[in-house]
């Protein structure tokens, strides 16, 4: 019998029991440390103990799940849901623009995430810029507000982009909404290595300014402040290790230059993003430390992916890189919701195991976006971000049935199933409604025979018209 693990300064806590839960008679899915089937509490929004048999608090709502899998709430590391805008276009470097601001928390992406058991997203700028803006990570709280779905636990970062994308703008011609499109710089991949490797020259003299401005402050010398520019100011926190990088990217060589980039500038690029040729270069992905996030069989969409193939996630893994995988889902979650049976792909393709697989969709993104000391394993002391499956969760047959974040139930299929006929008959009493406001507003008709009152007032003109010429009218 394995013993439970317990969160060591919770134990007196959890003896109390207030506002404990207790998962029993689960399949738990550990991600990090095995499966087993048994129990789990959780506390004040946390996990407190996780074993074949643990300690039930007094006055703890015991949950009984008779053999159902329970597994760590999964996390996107690449989606663009619940924001109104994904690209700054205009210019080539967008380090100023923050799509954190535009997240709306009315999306409904939010809620078909949740119920396909994504608990943590990170919705990114989009890659229309060698240089994008600055991401968002938030937890699928539906019915919060914006800063009520922030995860303010996730450090900040930056997208930036290779390839096809960022260069489109420089190539003429008209954009795919068939207007005509002003010309930018890069209008090739080697522009946009220039764009990249000239904005962190700037940042680095930007960063001097201002160490030397502090250092003449320190010694109470006369000192002026440099002007603050808000394009340069994430960059400078990338060189000082405090802001991620997601870069998006596609082949093995333009992979390899923005290694080469980051190592000459000293950064380390937290996630390639979808890096669809990282099976090529996997080995010298591995020894800079980049993470690598990518799809489980998506190839042939565009010109840059003909050489993706469905074993890059299992090679690169084997290759000793940290690899999860991605929707990136922009308003739908389509695919976001189904992560699950993308993580079963990689069994299938590349033989990796079934927790290596989980892995991908929980632990290993968690990583890559720095929070896997919050969430992404089922450990005491970490949030209680949980999903509860009717099967194994790499089944195509199995449904998510509750979901869990901060241990707090966002998710119940059942309630969503028996809700769904009262929210059809409110739905359209609204549209009756406004089908009958519509009709009591529009413009009356005139009664037969009656003339209407364009005919009535040219009428009357004419009338006026024979009076003053002294006629009658016939």
């Amino acid at each position: 019998m394995k013993p439970a693990f317990l969160l060591p300064f919770a134990f007196i806590g959890v003896l109390c029991g207030q506002d404990a839960i207790v998962f029993q008679n689960a399949r738990i899915h550990t991600v990090t440390k095995g499966n087993l089937t048994g129990s789990i509490v959780v506390q004040n929004g946390r996990i407190a103990a996780v074993g074949e048999t643990v300690m039930a608090p007094p006055g703890a709502r015991i949950v009984n799940l008779n053999g159902k899998h329970l597994m760590p709430g999964i996390i996107d590391c690449h989606t663009h849901i619940a924001l109104d805008s994904i690209n700054e276009g205009s210019v080539s470097v967008s380090s100023m623009v923050d799509a954190g601001e535009m997240l709306n928390p009315e999306s409904v992406s939010i809620y078909h995430a949740l119920a396909g058991g994504v608990t943590v997203a990170n919705s990114l700028h989009g890659s229309a810029n060698a240089i994008g803006g600055l991401n968002v990570a938030f937890k699928t709280r539906w019915g919060k507000d914006a800063a009520g779905l922030i995860m303010k636990e996730a450090p900040p970062s930056i997208k930036m982009a290779l390839g096809e994308n960022p260069k489109r703008a420089g190539q003429g011609g008209g954009s795919q909404f068939g207007q005509q499109q002003q010309l930018r710089y890069p209008g090739t991949r080697m522009g946009v290595e220039d764009v990249i490797r000239s904005a962190f020259t700037e940042a680095r003299i930007y960063q001097a300014a201002w160490k030397e401005y502090e250092t003449k402050r320190a010694k109470g010398l006369p000192a002026i402040t440099p002007r603050r520019d808000l394009k340069l100011e994430p960059l400078v926190e990338v060189l000082e290790g405090k802001r991620l990088v997601h870069a998006h990217c596609y082949r093995a060589d333009e992979i390899l230059m923005l290694l080469r980039v980051s190592q000459e500038f000293g950064f380390k690029i937290a996630a390639l993003q979808h890096v669809l040729e990282g099976y090529k270069v996997a080995k010298e992905i591995a020894q800079a430390g980049a993470g690598a996030s990518t799809f489980s069989d998506w190839w042939a969409y565009k010109m840059e992916v003909v050489d993706a193939i469905p074993y890059n996630a299992a090679i690169m893994h084997k290759k000793g890189v940290l690899v999860s995988l991605n929707s990136d889902d922009a308003s739908g979650a389509e695919l976001m919701r189904r992560l699950n049976t993308e993580a079963a792909k990689v069994v299938k393709y590349g033989g990796v195991s079934e927790d290596e697989a989980l892995a991908m969709i929980t632990i290993n993104p968690a990583k890559q976006m720095g929070i896997d000391k919050y969430v992404g394993s089922i450990e005491p002391g970490k949030q209680a971000d949980l999903v509860i499956y009717d099967g194994d969760p790499l089944s195509i047959y199995s449904k998510v049935q509750q979901v869990y974040i901060d241990g707090q139930l966002y998710f119940d299929r059942e309630k969503d199933i028996a809700e769904r006929g009262r929210k059809a008959a409110l739905k359209n009493g609204l549209i009756e409604k406004e089908k009958a406001d519509e009709k009591r507003n529009a413009p009356q008709r005139p009664s037969s025979g009656a003339k209407p009152p364009g005919a009535r007032a040219e009428a009357s003109a004419e009338l006026l018209a024979e009076s003053a010429a002294g006629r009658r009218p016939q």
